[in-house]
């Protein structure tokens, strides 16, 4: 803590240690000055960053596909892959496609999802409530944040 001095003094100063003199806080009265090596400072600056970026989790969007007319085995198998994304932190993109005359009984998709959804409240939200887009209807499960 050298105190309030003028910024040629300052200079001065850090050119007789042989170092640099590096503005830290410019927004503050008065700004706040170091005098260090600034080719070290950006390098630690550096690491921190790549330190912040390593520890980060990317959230990946899965998806899984059922059909209207989905036997119940198949059902349980994607619902257990569902469940195994949610529980990694991923995203869950349901898709159902209808084909041909399966167009008319679309209320045995929504029933289905919403049977997807009670089954794995457990772990996970809905983002995107089931809707129908063209000939697929689509919804979006999250994972839990509060544990």
């Amino acid at each position: 803590m050298l105190g309030v001095m003028s910024v040629p003094d300052a200079l001065k100063r850090a050119e007789e240690e042989g170092l640099d003199l590096v503005e830290v806080s410019p927004n503050a009265t008065p700004p706040v000055c170091k005098i260090l090596d600034y080719g070290k400072y950006k390098y630690e600056q550096q690491k921190k960053a790549a330190e912040a970026r390593k520890n980060q989790k990317t959230v990946d969007v899965k998806e899984v596909k059922i059909r209207p007319g989905i036997e119940e085995h198949d059902y349980q198998v994607k619902l257990k892959n569902a469940r195994k994304f949610l529980e990694k932190g991923d995203k869950v993109k349901v898709t159902m496609r209808f084909r041909g005359r399966e167009m008319a009984h679309q209320d045995i998709g929504m029933d289905l999802l919403k049977r997807m959804i009670e089954e794995v409240s457990d772990v996970g939200k809905v983002d995107l409530q089931p809707k129908l887009e063209g000939r697929q209807m689509i919804m979006v499960l999250s994972a839990e944040t509060a544990k």
